[in-house]
């Protein structure tokens, strides 16, 4: 992602040298407190990045008319805080601004429009409303088929996203789909360890698991494990979820040993990671409670129980 503490460094240099002879509504700043933003929130210091996506807004809406482009960007950067934070009738709010904005002002296959279908799809799908979610991804998959390579990482994101509507709604053989074209796509323009290869075995795993297919669940998930073994840190929690998917996986095809083995390794990861949370650790006591019940090791499942109870 880069080195955000040195790009900040610079960008913070350059708005102190910029605010002594500039307006306050100079475009100059405006592009600035854009560029800070971008880089707080990269860092996901949401509040931040909110604060200087703002300070751009003001100048820019004192400078250019109405239905510029470089508004859009800007509601729809501030939209983008706004999801990150859950903070989701916001989010909405600005990004069918950023979308109005382009609407008006870019060509109706300008890939900026299938940006603005594509996280207002997301908000929709995180506020768990499934048919506009899947509208508003669709119109961005066509538009993006329209103005990108076949092979562009932006298709890829459309595919999965995608995929993930249709299995929320339980849709899997259509969920499976969307989540290979996503793979076919990352396999041809993604480095072989990069993460998002790793999330597309994931959720085939996680298809593969809902329609009871647990070999090809199983196999989907070790090769998921394989990539974020390789690209993230070792507590990284996805790790952790990779090992915790295996272990059901052993569950459901009944060897319990591999599936315990697993299910120590999710715990060990969610118990060192800052970024795992409560009901992760539940989940993985109670799993371990499951296999060793089938084991018949009574004590020790008991023992688990009471672990995730206590949480």
């Amino acid at each position: 992602m880069g080195d955000h503490p040195k790009a900040l460094s610079y960008y913070e240099k350059a708005l102190a040298i910029r605010q002594q002879p500039l307006s306050s509504n100079d475009p100059d700043l405006a592009d600035i407190y854009n560029n800070i933003g971008i880089v707080y929130y990269s860092m996901s210091e949401y509040l931040k990045a909110l604060s200087y996506y703002e300070k751009a807004l003001v100048i820019k809406q004192q400078l250019l008319s109405s239905n510029h482009p470089d508004l859009g960007d800007s509601y729809n950067n501030i939209g983008n805080v706004y999801t990150s934070m859950g903070d989701f009738p916001k989010a909405l709010s600005c990004l069918e601004k950023a979308l109005a904005i382009r609407q008006q002002s870019l060509p109706s296959n300008h890939p900026h429009l299938g940006d603005s279908y594509n996280n207002i799809g997301n908000v929709y799908t995180s506020m768990g409303d499934y048919p506009k979610a899947l509208s508003c991804l669709e119109k961005a998959l066509a538009i993006r088929q329209q103005s990108l390579p076949s092979n562009h990482p932006d298709l890829a994101s459309s595919n999965y996203n995608i995929g993930m509507v249709y299995d929320s709604i339980g849709d899997y053989p259509k969920a499976l789909l969307s989540h290979e074209k996503a793979l076919i796509i990352r396999q041809q323009s993604l480095l072989s360890n990069h993460p998002h290869l790793g999330d597309s075995y994931n959720n085939i795993g996680l298809v593969y698991d809902k329609m009871s297919d647990y070999p090809k669940a199983l196999s989907s998930h070790k090769k998921a494990f394989a990539i974020r073994q390789q690209s993230l840190p070792l507590n990284h929690p996805d790790l952790g979820n990779s090992h915790y998917n295996i272990g059901l996986m052993y569950y459901n095809t009944g060897d319990y040993p591999k599936a315990l083995s697993s299910h120590k390794k999710a715990l060990a990861i969610r118990q060192q990671s800052l970024l795992s949370n409560d009901s992760d650790l539940a989940k993985s006591y109670d799993s371990m409670r499951l296999v060793c019940n089938k084991m018949g090791d009574y004590s020790k499942a008991l023992s688990y129980l009471e672990k995730a109870l206590a949480i």
